[in-house]
């Protein structure tokens, strides 16, 4: 999240037509938050503080994603470290945008990404679930 409050939304070639958010795999030895400031880095080059878990999602064999595979993502909030542009790396993410996380709902999104929205904006919507 920036300074202005908005989310960053990523087109990336692993989810074909949706915007998705920024991240990846756990390398053996780091933390989940290292992972996420070390992902966040090579995919669009921010600094990030991270500062919330929000929620935790078992994803299993999502239609949208370009190939088979099973998930558990861990959907936290990060705040954009200083006035940093986000660029995009050409191998994972193809362009950004940032969006207020209401607006964001009306954007092409999948139930993922929607669940992690909803949740940020109202923390009565479930913290963890799962996806079949």
């Amino acid at each position: 999240m920036n300074d202005e409050g908005k989310v960053l939304l990523c087109d990336s070639h692993k989810w074909p037509g949706i915007y998705t958010v920024p991240g990846g795999h756990v390398e053996l030895g780091e933390t989940f938050e290292e992972a996420l400031v070390r992902e966040i880095k090579e995919e669009v080059g921010l600094d990030i503080t991270v500062v919330e878990l929000i929620s935790v999602q078992q994803v299993i064999y999502p239609k949208e994603f370009w190939k088979k595979a099973h998930f558990v993502f861990f959907d936290f909030l990060c705040k954009v470290e200083g006035s940093q542009c986000a660029r995009v790396d050409l191998n994972e993410i193809q362009s950004v945008i940032w969006v207020d996380p209401k607006d964001a709902l009306n954007l092409n999104i999948d139930r993922y990404l929607r669940h992690f929205l909803l949740r940020l904006i109202d923390r009565s919507v479930p913290f963890l679930i799962s996806w079949k």
